[in-house]
């Protein structure tokens, strides 16, 4: 027999790139990109260290690096391996950091504004400098709370429909529309309820309820999407062992399916209110513009956070400062309401998952 020829452990491993030579690798990437924009930044070409712009230099720089690095060292096969994982970590980067920078920036100039006043006061006679966005926060909640309350209950039980029902040519229609109904532009959205309530109520119609009908519209179709696929991941023998006990289907559904998908679904609705809070052009259609808080949905102007944030951009006075400020607190005020309906959303989710899926 042909002794077969097994490299020893010892030949394997000397053809390895060391730790400290992948870190010496990674620190020589950072200061030649921290040099090409420290020149930059001298040369007048930027105006600050871009941060953002150093991490990415530095990251393909180290791809670059490591990949040459190992093709010398540890051969054609494991350089290959190497330059995969750095396409997927860079992809990664790509994708993390104008979030990364987003927030930062909303964070950096929205910050000075964030007080006590911003969350008490209007914006009804001021001009310039004080107020807040009191009217926005309210006419957000109570906007977004009932666009919530009018699509999550049609999207669940269009879903189920499609799900557990639906056959033939009315699910293929329905399924047609939804998809339709997902590529609408939001402005559309706030064009049909303008048009729809101006028939009932005349062309001087403005007001909350309508921009929860807008938002609502564009609402729906996630919702239906994002229940649907879960109601499709949950397994049939689920379904057939409640058959076989005698449970009705009606009660299969209640009992059985949607809480085992209660997790997905909460998330799916989350996502749905996240892609319709930050909407602007429908409202402004629709709920209007108004300097002070208004509780009332059904009657008079609402502001909301979207809507107060363009306003004080699009309306700057005299001295602008003031109003971009206040703009940027609006959004990053947006962007604390959804971060922290997401986390009680994955409250929620594992507080009513099914036991054995905790």
């Amino acid at each position: 027999m042909t002794a077969l020829n097994i490299p020893s452990a010892t030949s394997t491993h000397a053809r390895q790139l060391t730790k400290n030579q992948q870190w010496a690798t990674l620190i020589v990437s950072a200061v030649v990109s921290g040099g090409i924009f420290g020149v930059l930044m001298a040369g007048g070409a930027t105006p600050s260290f871009n941060l953002v712009g150093f991490i990415f230099v530095a990251a393909v720089l180290y791809v670059a690096l490591i990949v040459t690095l190992s093709r010398i060292v540890e051969g054609k096969r494991k350089a290959t391996d190497r330059l995969a994982t750095g396409l997927v970590v860079t992809a990664f980067l790509i994708a993390l950091l104008p979030l990364i920078s987003l927030l930062w920036t909303a964070l950096q100039n929205g910050l000075p504004r964030l007080d006590l006043d911003f969350f008490n006061k209007s914006m009804r006679n001021v001009v310039g400098r004080g107020g807040g966005g009191q009217h926005a926060i309210i006419g957000t909640l109570e906007v977004t709370l009932m666009a919530t309350l009018l699509s999550v209950p049609v999207g669940i039980m269009t879903a189920i429909y499609l799900v557990e029902y639906g056959r033939g040519r009315l699910a293929n229609a329905i399924t047609f529309f939804i998809d339709v109904m997902t590529g609408i532009p939001s402005i559309v959205a706030g064009l049909f309820a303008y048009a729809f309530f101006a028939i009932i109520f005349g062309p001087a119609i403005m007001f909350g309820f309508g921009g929860s009908v807008a938002l609502s519209i564009l609402m729906i179709p996630i919702v239906v999407r994002s229940t649907e696929e879960m109601l499709k991941l949950v397994p049939n023998e689920l379904r057939e062992a409640a058959y076989a006990l005698g449970v009705p289907k009606w009660l299969t559904i209640v009992k059985v399916v949607l809480p085992t998908a209660i997790a997905g679904i909460i998330t799916g609705v989350m996502i749905a209110i996240s892609r319709i809070i930050g909407e602007t052009a429908p409202l402004i259609i629709i709920s209007g513009i108004a300097a002070g808080v208004n509780y009332n949905l059904f009657e008079g102007p609402m502001t909301t956070l979207p809507v107060f944030v363009y306003n004080q951009f699009a309306s700057q006075g005299t001295i602008a400062q003031p109003y971009i400020d206040r703009a940027w607190t609006g959004a990053l005020t947006l962007v604390l309401i959804v971060m922290a309906m997401n986390i009680i959303a994955r409250i929620l989710s594992k507080v009513l998952a099914p036991k054995g899926s905790r």
